[in-house]
């Protein structure tokens, strides 16, 4: 029997003796949530916060990272990176398991890193070298650290497997992002710089079940996510110019479309209502509407819609016939999921542009209750109302940290989990008496 046999916990509870039916808590697995959505069901965290209000607690980290807080039932998993830009020594990636309740250190691994990292210079000081957010599927969490592998490890801090997927780097030097999924008895990564392929792993084993090969897989950034349509699921890439959906079991090419968004790839794919979006593109952005289905060449019969605003790097939350985010240049933005129209694109005064680039916002939203979250990499967290007109509900700052925030961050209940280079934070709104 799994560990944590239920992780989404989509199930309703009965407390006898009380006569109350309430909500189980579902757990936040991997990267955005359950299914990659950013939409925590059912949850109430709190709207403010300060360094002092609300938070239940604070836990300083080994290092700095880009990678998103994952929770299953009772624990927390993050993965940092010190070496360099953190006080000079040999590139080390870790993985810290937590105490839910109180933020304590349950276990910790540091794995080594590759012998000729990538230098920590240009681009790359923007997010370093643990960009990748753990997944687990409550017997085993999965990591993946670029050149330095794939590792499993149980829920006790014990390594399963080890296998590496590549060592080759992009010529930008930016390093690799797209985080673990796991499907049936599978982990799928996609290793886009290491070697512009896809893979998929077996859980116990880690031995490689597919491999799904493409040049263009070299300057994607984004999670794959499984999309389920009439019967049949896909395993969604999007990737410079098209859109693939891949048999998950197989790792073939069933379909594709062209999206025409050029350059590189960062946001994920969202899925509503037998539909798949895409963003992104560099140097012009955009963001199209694909129908679900289909085989071979999708183009011309599956192409919904097509529109030049969009983000380049975060990824949106589709709540109600809506499309939100903060946008990397500091804007939050809707639009129509059926059209593309923009419903409104207002600055987020305060969010201003630092680090290199100009980028103020590289976390992507989350959803809880009728707020969208967006988190800024120096200015705060953004809540804004997930309504047809802009409104801003508020804006938290952490006075005592100053270090740059570029994680997503994860929702279970009534808590929210915010990592910051310098630490990891759980928010809590406070029960109602």
């Amino acid at each position: 029997m799994k560990a944590h046999s239920n992780f989404l916990l989509q199930t309703v509870l009965y407390l006898f003796g009380v006569g109350q039916i309430v909500a189980a808590e579902a757990d936040w697995p991997r990267f955005r949530g359950p299914n990659g959505s950013g939409i925590a069901v059912d949850a109430a965290p709190p709207v403010t916060w300060t360094d002092k209000q609300h938070l239940k607690w604070k836990r300083p980290l080994p290092g700095p990272g880009t990678s998103s807080p994952i929770v299953v039932g009772n624990k927390v998993f993050v993965t940092s990176w010190t070496g360099p830009g953190t006080g000079g020594g040999a590139l080390q990636r870790h993985l810290v398991c937590l105490n839910r309740a109180d933020g304590a250190v349950l276990w910790s691994k540091a794995v080594a890193g590759e012998a000729d990292p990538d230098a920590y210079s240009g681009f790359l000081q923007d997010h370093g070298y643990a960009s990748h957010t753990p997944a687990c599927d409550g017997e085993r969490v999965y990591v993946y650290f670029g050149r330095a592998g794939a590792l499993a490890f149980d829920l006790e801090g014990k390594e399963l497997w080890h296998v590496n997927l590549g060592n080759d780097s992009n010529s930008k030097n930016w390093g690799s992002a797209a985080s673990p999924v796991v499907y049936k008895d599978m982990v799928i990564i996609c290793a886009s710089e290491e070697s512009h392929a896809v893979y998929a792993l077996d859980q116990r084993t880690g031995k490689q079940r597919w491999k799904a090969e493409g040049d263009a897989l070299d300057y994607v950034f984004s999670t794959p996510v499984l999309a389920t349509h009439e019967g049949r699921t896909d395993l969604l890439v999007s990737m410079p110019d098209e859109l693939w959906g891949l048999n998950p079991d197989t790792g073939k090419l069933r379909w594709y479309a062209q999206t025409r968004l050029p350059g590189n790839i960062s946001p994920g794919v969202l899925l509503g209502d037998g539909v798949a979006y895409a963003f992104g593109g560099f140097p012009r952005t955009g963001a199209v509407a694909v129908k679900l289905g289909g085989q071979n060449d999708v183009t011309q019969t599956h192409l919904q819609w097509a529109g030049t605003t969009s983000t380049y790097v975060p990824t949106p939350v589709l709540h109600e016939g809506r499309l939100y985010c903060a946008t990397d240049n500091g804007y939050a933005l809707c639009l129509d999921a059926k059209s593309g129209e923009v419903l409104f694109r207002e600055r987020l005064e305060g969010a201003s542009a630092t680090g290199r680039g100009g980028k103020p916002f590289y976390a992507s939203a989350v959803l809880a209750g009728r707020n969208v979250y967006a988190v800024s990499r120096r200015n705060g967290t953004f809540v804004f109302a997930a309504a047809p007109q802009f409104k801003l509900v508020a804006r938290n700052l952490l006075e005592s940290d100053k270090s740059q925030c570029n994680a997503t961050p994860a929702i279970v209940g009534r808590q929210l989990f915010l990592r910051t280079d310098a630490a990891l934070y759980c928010f809590e709104n406070p029960a109602k008496p």
